[in-house]
């Protein structure tokens, strides 16, 4: 009975299916030791600046944390110089996702995004009752962006970008986006829809020469949209800091709708903290820049086919298993990864970039794996 109380689109939605934590995979297969390469995670943990902020911040959880994370907004506004106003904050980068999709998404609207990018796009889509428009990636696996201006068509209300994307961790250049936003089509209220550049792996990707920070496009650009995360490079992913830039008119709408206390106290005191902590994020890039090299190397030799990556993961094509099949092989083994069967990349698996120790027993375990 209570069915049909739940909203259409409701019916049938299939829930995001996050990786396991260790101590659960250490239960279930009676592990002592595992390694977790699924969920793009640093390695090298917080910086010590965000847990200390975090220890003399304890005493006040009692209270309601600032709704408006003020100093969060001055600390992000300093960084990236832009005005408070046209940043907002989040628990993490999926909530941004619903934000948008609640403030902007009807039945009637058209979603458009690439296949093989990050599946929540489409969920919030769906949650809304919206159209799905899902146009075909490049054979090297980057947003065919010239394809996703000629899907947009009058009832489009937004495309997602992920820059880097993921799982592919493939990027698009400046020259690329820039043309993109400028040949953009206008849709039937007279402008142009709105842009969603995910951001994720930003601190990573920009080491790439050609990589666009989508920023600098914020000043001629009034319907984008450009947010980031705290739980890749700033190791904060157990405290769900997720932040944006948009046009005044945008953070203001997805101010009034988000919940008033979304980003907790020790969430935003950790994140003050991280954002300055300019050694703990070279750290980290020189560290995944060094291990990628590694990596690849090690791949090639293999002749395990894989695409170079932008960001802090390495998508590989596992066949002739399938990526499942892989899956539990390496778990057997202690290392969860993760197979992308839910991205339609049935013969590929993701592994996110480990310490050097991590990866060089990642890549034994995929030689006994691959040669049994």
């Amino acid at each position: 009975m209570i069915k049909k109380l739940v909203r259409e689109t409701c019916h049938g939605f299939e829930p995001y299916i996050a990786g396991k934590p260790i101590e659960t995979i250490k239960r279930e297969l009676g592990l002592k030791t595992v390694i977790k390469m699924a969920s793009n995670e640093n390695p090298l943990g917080a910086s010590v600046k965000a847990m200390k902020a975090v220890k003399e911040n304890i005493e006040k959880i009692f209270f309601y944390p600032d709704s408006n994370s003020y100093l969060l907004k001055q600390a992000l506004s300093k960084r990236y110089r832009q005005p408070a106003g046209n940043i907002f904050t989040a628990a993490g980068g999926d909530e941004i996702i619903e934000l948008i999709a609640k403030v902007f998404f009807n039945p009637e609207d058209e979603i458009v995004y690439s296949k093989h990018s990050f599946i929540r796009y489409g969920m919030a889509a769906k949650l809304m009752g919206s159209k799905a428009v899902v146009v075909p990636m490049k054979k090297c696996f980057t947003h065919d962006l010239k394809e996703m201006i000629k899907a947009c068509g009058p009832k489009t209300k937004a495309v997602f970008i992920t820059n880097p994307n993921n799982p592919t961790g493939t990027y698009n250049t400046k020259a690329e986006l820039a043309q993109f936003l400028k040949n953009l089509p206008e849709n039937k209220f007279g402008m142009k829809p709105i842009v969603i550049l995910d951001e994720a792996y930003f601190e990573y990707a920009k080491l790439e020469k050609d990589y666009p920070d989508g920023l600098t496009f914020l000043k001629d650009n009034p319907n984008l949209i450009v947010f980031r995360t705290f739980s890749k490079i700033y190791g904060l992913a157990g405290l769900r800091v997720g932040y944006g830039f948009s046009s005044g008119a945008i953070v203001d709408h997805i101010e009034r709708i988000r919940p008033p206390f979304n980003v907790n106290i020790l969430a935003q005191a950790a994140a003050v903290a991280a954002i300055d902590d300019t050694a703990q994020v070279i750290k980290s890039q020189k560290l995944v820049k060094a291990e990628k090299k590694f990596l690849y190397k090690e791949f090639a030799k293999l002749k395990v086919p894989f695409l170079k990556s932008a960001g802090n993961f390495i998508l590989f094509n596992c066949a002739p298993l399938k990526g499942k099949e892989f899956f539990v092989s390496m778990l057997k083994e202690g290392i969860i990864t993760r197979s992308m069967d839910e991205y339609d990349l049935c013969d590929w698996v993701r592994m996110t970039v480990g310490l050097h120790k991590e990866n060089v027993l990642f890549i034994k375990k995929l030689k006994k794996i691959i040669r049994s």
